[in-house]
């Protein structure tokens, strides 16, 4: 890039760089303050909705158009893409087709065809598409492999990244997220509006500081260009390995997904929907690569598209008149507002509060001593079942209390962590509200409050913008995102690339927040204050998995209240179409769309992984033909050894997928992102200072995190936790491993000098 060229584009991306700043962090700070109500939308929620999201889409439009318009050198190997008319007449007809499958099997349930039959046939059809593209896309070629041969037009490379992007988190998590956080979150634990702000918001990053730059260097995987800016070997490995871990945790997530819907859509146990949705993976990643990998995505994102939209549009017109939700679902936000109001002043609501208090009190006296409460309990229901004896007409009390017996924890052990989840659980119950923050509140707390509100706030504040920091910076390192920039012929088309990307991910994202509170609305106004023999049949149904759905009687007057009922966040999209009243059929099309999420992800992700270990650390980016062939045998088999590894993983149901998630975010940030940047757009970035940076960042975030979980203190019987820093939750750890990793990268390439720079800069 020449000098004149430098003096034009630095102040676009300064004023872009400006406007993404303003639009995110200074709308959020000050969201409270935003609370005028202007055609039924509060300005500061609005915002956070979607106002931000359409300010960061014309940000990387105006920069991806202006940027190429001043572009006036064309990318070396580049490759005429294939004939785009071609391309739109089979996703044309592959659209059709999914829409006549959906058309023919809500005629098949209508003429009497079982529920199971009609899962299995939609299941079968969308696995078997993918595998024959994973086998016609199968290629043992080193540039189709890894890089699809770097043909993929930018619209069908946005549609395959959106669908790499939008996870089981995404798919599955970020409505009942938003469902059961409002716009910011519980207290202290953020969420909410974060990830949708967090998520969109790094494609600005991406695209203006990161993604063109790397495919100007025509690199395979993001190791590579460490290798290539700074010479040695560790700091491809180094490299290599954060793109493991985080990729690691995330891929746990998309598996764990998978296994969850699979087994929902066809009734076979968890590990066994595991095993079932991997195979569709391996099939796509295993054989082709980037090159089946790509057109799998992109089909896969016309599928998860559909699922998502089709609810979400008709619950919107059902309850608005209007089927477009993002525009409408604003209308309902006062609703749910004056419903909140009128829960938190019920009677019945505190009478119900009142007893998970009772109950929250008498599980603190059981865990005072552990081991003497539960052998008390134990030896009373013994001697409650002898007194009743063997007579026919106690029959019914003898079951109830073996059933109760039974129940009971094995040892003290157990009991420990069931008392303690129980407890938990009652402690957010006897809140207002179930404990959630009211839905279009910015922030909990209260600023002009008592000292403990005030404290509140700025605490609840603090770890929003925290969360929104790490998931933004995160974008732009994750491994496996930035790799699908490597496919597009030429650097213009890589920029145009991010574009479509987030004009496709954000179709899903407007949404997603429209779910959420069209889901409310049906719960407080349709459901809460019902008799219970009046509930709708959707309820009993989801309701045999408790950590989805469960509701009880606690006050006994045969009324649903708000605070007896339990909504888990995956309930919110996977039932949207029973709440809706939707036939089966769309039932079976929300979960092939969520498995379409989880795969996508896990694909891009295990590519990711193999990758890493085979080209990266073990034959250490190798460009001779030969043994680059080699390294594209041992990528596949570092790809299945590490699915069957995360599927083991998975299998023991870890942590929440938006936890798993947002902590793979703080990973890829402080890890890659602060020497990636510098190592860009500062000629002074040493090797030493890289290897000093990136250990830095994944140093202080992976302490961060572990000090502060408690499974890990009690594997290794370290004691208690270690205490927050400034109160951020370990969640949001990358917001010390980033700045972190920045400082040490410039304090040691000062240090260093000219040492560990190649002679040959990057094209930047």
């Amino acid at each position: 890039m020449n000098s004149a060229q430098a003096t034009v584009r630095w102040p676009l991306h300064a004023v872009l760089l400006s406007l993404w700043f303003a639009a995110s962090f200074g709308v959020v700070f000050f969201a409270r303050d935003l609370d005028a109500v202007v055609a039924g939308w509060p300005v500061g929620f609005w915002f956070a909705a979607q106002g931000s999201v359409l300010v960061f889409i014309g940000i990387v439009v105006v920069f991806a158009w202006r940027q190429n318009r001043l572009d006036s050198q064309p990318s070396s190997g580049a490759s005429t893409p294939p004939h785009s008319s071609g391309l739109h007449r089979r996703f044309a007809i592959y659209l059709l087709g999914i829409l006549a499958c959906l058309i023919g099997l809500g005629l098949a349930q209508y003429a009497g065809l079982p529920k199971p039959w009609i899962a299995g046939i939609f299941l079968s059809l969308t696995l078997v598409l993918y595998a024959a593209i994973g086998v016609y896309g199968r290629t043992t070629n080193v540039d189709q492999y890894y890089v699809a041969g770097r043909r993929i037009p930018p619209v069908y490379n946005g549609m395959a990244t959106a669908a790499d992007w939008m996870s089981a988190a995404s798919f599955i998590s970020l409505s009942g997220g938003l469902y059961l956080q409002g716009f910011s979150g519980m207290g202290d634990q953020p969420g909410g509006l974060a990830y949708v702000l967090g998520w969109t918001g790094g494609f600005c990053l991406l695209a203006l500081l990161v993604a063109p730059y790397l495919r100007q260097c025509n690199i395979y995987t993001l190791p590579d260009f460490f290798a290539l800016r700074f010479g040695g070997k560790w700091p491809r490995r180094i490299a290599a390995l954060a793109a493991i871990l985080c990729s690691f945790t995330y891929v746990v997530a998309q598996i764990y997904g998978v296994g969850l819907i699979t087994s929902r859509l066809t009734g076979l146990h968890f590990e066994i929907g595991i095993l079932l949705g991997l195979g569709g993976v391996l099939v796509c990643s295993f054989l082709g690569g980037m090159r089946a990998v790509t057109w799998t995505q992109a089909t896969q994102y016309v599928l998860l598209i559909l699922a998502f939209l089709l609810p979400v549009s008709w619950l919107s017109y059902q309850q608005t008149g209007n089927p477009v939700a993002a525009v409408a679902y604003g209308q309902q936000l006062a609703k749910i507002t004056e419903m909140e109001a009128q829960i938190m002043a019920s009677p019945t609501e505190a009478e119900v509060i009142a007893l998970y208090v009772d109950r929250a009190q008498n599980l603190r006296m059981k865990l005072q001593d552990v081991d003497a409460t539960l052998k008390a309990e134990r030896l009373a229901l013994r001697a409650q079942i002898q007194a009743l004896g063997e007579a026919p007409a106690q029959q019914a009390a003898v079951n109830r209390l073996r059933k109760e017996l039974a129940a009971l924890p094995k040892d003290a052990q157990a009991a420990r962590v069931q008392w303690n989840r129980q407890l938990a659980e009652y402690a957010d119950r006897s809140r207002a509200l179930s404990g959630l923050n009211p839905h279009t509140r910015a922030f909990a707390g209260d600023p002009n409050g008592s000292e403990q509100e005030a404290t509140l706030f700025n605490s609840s504040r603090a770890n929003f913008l925290a969360l929104m920091f790490c998931l933004m910076v995160g974008t732009a390192g994750l491994p496996h995102l930035l790799t699908r920039f490597f496919t597009t012929p030429t650097v213009s088309e890589a920029r145009t690339s991010v574009a479509w990307s987030l004009v496709f991910i954000a179709l899903l994202y407007l949404c997603a927040p429209a779910l959420a509170v069209l889901v409310k609305y049906e719960v407080m106004a349709h459901l809460v204050g019902q008799p219970f023999d009046a509930l709708p049949a959707w309820m009993a149904q989801w309701s045999k998995d408790p950590s989805l759905l469960s509701f009880s009687d606690v006050n006994g007057d045969r009324i649903l209240q708000f605070a007896e009922l339990h909504v888990g966040a995956d309930l919110i999209m996977l039932a949207s179409p029973e709440i809706g009243g939707l036939p089966y059929v769309f039932s079976v099309l929300v979960a092939a769309g969520g498995l379409a999420a989880a795969l996508s992800t896990a694909d891009g992700l295990l590519l990711t992984i193999g990758n890493a270990l085979a080209h990266d650390l073990a034959f250490e980016g190798e460009t001779d033909p030969v043994k680059a062939m080699r390294t594209v045998m041992w990528s596949k088999f570092a790809l299945l050894v590490v699915a069957l590894i995360a599927a083991y993983a998975a299998a023991q149901r870890p942590a929440g997928i938006l936890y798993l998630v947002a902590a793979s975010f703080s990973l890829a940030g402080a890890g890659l992102v602060p020497a990636m940047v510098l190592g860009i757009f500062w000629r002074g970035t040493t090797r030493a200072g890289v290897v000093g940076g990136m250990l830095t960042g994944l140093g202080v975030t992976l302490y961060y995190m572990l000090s502060n979980l408690p499974a890990f203190h009690d594997a290794l019987g370290l004691g208690p936790v270690g205490g927050l820093w400034w109160g951020i939750q370990p969640v949001s750890a990358g917001v010390f491993g980033v700045p972190a990793g920045f400082v040490a990268t410039l304090v040691v390439s000062a240090l260093t000098g000219h040492k560990g720079r190649p002679a040959k800069d990057l094209p930047v």
